[in-house]
């Protein structure tokens, strides 16, 4: 087996200085200061200023790519402070891999920016930066591996980053020393590799210099001081400096940052390990550098370092290690470029497959493992963006991949902050996207799942169940667990799909038709036929009252603000006119509103709606009471009959129209009832306090017996709204969307009077014209369905991509929206989606599939016919 495998390294090949070392001699043969050991420079021996633009905390890549792109856009008094040296924390130890592949959409564009930057940055910077680009291959050694390839690859094919499906024997061309017995597939990156990232952090480090950034180290920051005009007073050894922002972007110290304004940031450090081998005969004799090797069943990455191989595993939940003391007593003093101590007992697992599969390991000799702290979130994504309930408190935090994130990261907060606006939508890591729910024991918990399951098969609907349920559960919890398969939103557990007798139960995931299929499809006819309730607790749910309210409102939506009593749908936009949210808006009384957000976008959202409160002077209250109240859905032909049992309240159509709201009684309980339902079918939205749902559950299905009533979860709730066309925000809209080309002319008015945000930049838009639209399609299957981001082929290219997708239990087909240029997205157009590898016809047709209840009913009291 691998020679010194199970011997402990003796303690003067520990630790720092032989990781040092290691990048003291980078695999570039560049000029330049690449791998040479900055001394910390005095502080005393640096300009210091006392105000600045923008304040970065934190001098590892992530803030140093910062401070390079904001003093490169041309902002000026950039300061970044740094507590030890650059590189301090994770950077220096980290095996700097950089890969093209992210299985988000979003996220590859920033990895695409990060690896187009590293590959000028010596060019600009005149320092050496180590970075190889020898490939990366993924392998596949399971035939679900392969499906997951193939699911990874439609995904892929709209992004301008290579990737290919390769067989066994291109990959043994590759990488000639692999055994290639279990070997199936290999996902292909051409352009991947890994870059030394001591030298890229000092590379970004001249080019923020050389634009007039000023890195001033060792200089810590000793506590943190908002002022009441928005801007901030950071405390140090050798003064304060005022500035209009800061941006944590810490590492593993970014907790401590937190803690100083009120803060509880869900972060913990991550035991990683890696080893690094001496020279291999096999390796050195190689003419070309081998790609990165990650063997996914093994749950390891293994490169090629100078002549012999670096592996890196990670362990399984049951066995890596946490600094779970880091959290609760903060990090030691001092700690900066040092590591833990190594445990190769808890990697013997990985060091075997990774022998299994790379057979000249085991004649290898470690000569060195590194042992270092990583941060790591609870789902594994970093936190980049503004933070919700602090002015100007920018993150940039909890980075599992910091090296691959940095550029893109840098880049990307750079535009946000001189643009006003994201650039593009990365709602995924947004720090908003956790709240008080996210307790520490949640966050270690989750680390610790994330991190063993960083090779795990990425399913869509993918659910994962450690730390769960937290504290955030509906009133319904107790009386639904047991029924249903539960999803996770946004700390709120909700039921996707009930069980009957019969049922294949609980969590089966799968790229095909799976356990679920039939049993939403028996929701979808129980809402269609019947009537149907669903548990909608975890909408985010906000109240806005005050003399300004509808100033404030008319100031954000690009609707017109609806009248007392009566309800709409409402958008707001981003200054360049992209979709920043979409919200129900009801006008409670005089001046007080309730807004309706989906579950992900509570957070997201309030903070929109308070900074442009707090910017613009307006004088509203604004109050989050998510958690606060419980939200039941009922819909379906025989909602109105179900509800007027309960209720004095008359809830005729003439009486009480489609999007009107008002304060009834149901059995006692009170409740603001809403007549709209995303099922698009008769319904209401009945919001309560939260401790009122089992009693209001209760009734409400005692008084629908004799009617057939049943639940129904958010899966058919998803095929109810796509064969309706109703768009989703996060899917059809978003930050990388206007409502033009997302078909929401409808809801948008420009001519209204007020100036509305996103008014004078879209009315530039339509003007110029569209260059592409929303379509809808259908399309004929093989158990598959669309899921959304699939790439739409026309005459042999790829032309768009899905934004999602289902089934439609009415017209037995598939169906799903998609962007695609203007010039193809007329009805009748036929296109292909690729689903798992295969190109499945599809056609352009007239939405919707199926016809609302209201149009339904309209056009039956016109005499007309109405499709179902």
């Amino acid at each position: 087996m691998l020679r010194g495998a199970l011997r402990l390294l003796p303690p003067q090949l520990r630790g720092r200085e032989l990781a040092l070392s290691r990048r003291a001699r980078p695999l570039s043969s560049g000029s330049g200061t690449a791998g040479r050991e900055e001394k910390p420079s005095s502080f005393l021996g640096t300009k210091w200023k006392d105000t600045a633009e923008t304040v970065i905390i934190g001098g590892g890549c992530i803030g140093v790519s910062l401070a390079y792109h904001l003093a490169k856009a041309g902002m000026k008094d950039v300061i970044l402070l740094e507590k030890s040296e650059l590189t301090a924390g994770s950077t220096w130890h980290a095996a700097g891999l950089t890969t093209y592949f992210h299985p988000g959409i979003n996220l590859k564009k920033i990895h695409y920016y990060s690896i187009k930057l590293y590959e000028k940055l010596e060019e600009e910077t005149g320092q050496a930066v180590g970075f190889h680009q020898p490939g990366s291959i993924r392998i596949a050694s399971t035939p679900t591996r392969v499906d997951e390839f193939k699911y990874q690859m439609t995904r892929a094919g709209w992004h301008p980053a290579e990737q290919y499906l390769i067989g066994p024997e291109r990959i043994q061309e590759l990488f000639p020393i692999l055994n290639m017995e279990k070997v199936l597939a290999g996902l292909y990156n051409p352009g991947d590799g890994h870059i030394d990232p001591y030298s890229l952090t000092m590379a970004l480090a001249a080019g923020a210099r050389k634009y007039g950034a000023l890195l001033n180290y060792p200089v810590q920051v000793t506590n943190l001081s908002p002022r009441s005009d928005g801007t901030w007073e950071v405390e140090t050894p050798h003064g304060i400096i005022r500035t209009n922002r800061i941006v944590n972007t810490a590492g593993f110290w970014a907790r401590e940052i937190g803690t100083m304004i009120g803060l509880h940031h869900p972060l913990i450090p991550v035991h990683h390990q890696y080893v690094v081998t001496s020279t291999i005969p096999e390796v050195k004799a190689l003419k070309t550098e081998l790609p990165v090797l990650r063997d996914l069943e093994g749950s390891y990455y293994l490169r090629q370092e100078r002549d012999g191989l670096l592996f890196g595993p990670y362990e399984s939940q049951e066995k890596m290690k946490l600094q779970e003391s880091w959290v609760t007593n903060g990090v030691p003093p001092g700690f900066g470029k040092e590591l833990f101590e190594s445990d190769l007992d808890r990697i013997m697992d990985h060091i075997e497959a990774a022998m299994a599969m790379v057979p000249v390991l085991k004649q290898a000799d470690i000569i060195n493992t590194v042992a270092g702290p990583i941060t790591y979130s609870p789902d594994i994504l970093p936190m980049v963006g503004p933070h919700q309930g602090v002015r100007n408190y920018w993150v940039a935090i909890g980075f599992g991949y910091g090296i691959i994130h940095a550029g893109g990261v840098g880049k990307y907060l750079s535009d946000w902050i001189l643009g006003g606006e994201p650039p593009f939508d990365l709602i995924e890591v947004d720090p908003n996207r956790y709240g008080k729910w996210s307790t520490t024991q949640y966050t270690a918990t989750k680390a610790r799942e994330s991190y063993g399951f960083n090779n795990i098969v990425g399913y869509p609907k993918e659910e994962r169940f450690a730390g769960r349920p937290t504290e955030r559960v509906s009133g319904l919890y107790e009386v639904l667990k047991s029924k249903c398969s539960m999803g996770f939103h946004a700390g709120w557990e909700q039921p996707h799909w009930f069980y009957k007798p019969g049922d294949e139960i609980g969590y089966k995931p799968s790229f095909r038709r799976t356990n679920w299929f039939e049993p939403v499809g028996r929701e979808y006819k129980q809402v269609m036929e019947k009537v149907g309730v669903i548990d909608l607790t975890p909408f985010g749910k906000f109240i806005v009252k005050g003399n300004d309210s509808v100033k404030l409102l008319d100031h954000l939506f690009a609707n017109v603000i609806p009248k007392v009593g009566a309800t709409n749908i409402s958008h707001m936009l981003t200054p360049r006119g992209q979709v920043c949210a979409e919200l129900t808006v009801s006008h409670l009384s005089p001046g007080e509103f309730l807004l309706v957000t989906g579950s992900g976008s509570e957070l997201h959202d309030l903070r929109w709606i308070e900074e442009e409160a707090l910017k613009g002077g307006y004088n509203v209250e604004i109050k989050n009471i998510t958690d606060e109240m419980g939200v039941l859905g009922i819909a379906g032909p025989f909602a109105r009959k179900v509800l007027q049992k309960l209720t004095i309240e008359d809830l005729s159509d003439s009486a009480f129209k489609f999007l009107q709201s008002r304060h009834i009684k149901l059995s006692d309980i009170a409740a603001t009832a809403i007549r709209i339902s995303y099922t698009g079918e008769l319904g209401w939205e009945l919001y309560h306090r939260k401790e009122d749902s089992a009693a209001l559950y209760n009734v409400i299905m005692e008084a629908g017996q004799e009617e057939g009533i049943d639940d129904f979860g958010t899966y058919a709730l998803n095929a109810l709204r796509l064969e309706k066309a109703f768009r989703a925000w996060g899917a059809e809209m978003n930050c990388d969307t206007n409502p033009l080309e997302a078909g929401l002319d409808y809801f948008i008015k420009l001519n209204k009077p007020a100036d509305f945000i996103g008014k004078q930049a879209l009315k530039q838009i339509k003007e110029k014209g569209l260059k592409r639209r929303l379509v809808y399609l259908t399309l004929e299957t093989a158990n598959v369905d669309p899921e959304g981001n699939e790439s739409v082929w026309h005459n042999g290219r790829v032309v768009g991509n899905t934004t999602s997708g289902n089934y439609s239990y009415s017209t037995q087909q598939s169906l799903a929206f998609a962007y695609v240029p203007t010039e193809l997205s007329k009805v009748g157009q036929k296109l292909e989606v690729e689903l798992l590898g295969k190109n499945y016809s599809a056609a352009i047709v007239e939405e919707p599939l199926v016809l609302t209840e209201q149009t339904r009913t309209r056009l039956q009291k016109k005499g007309g016919s109405a499709k179902v």
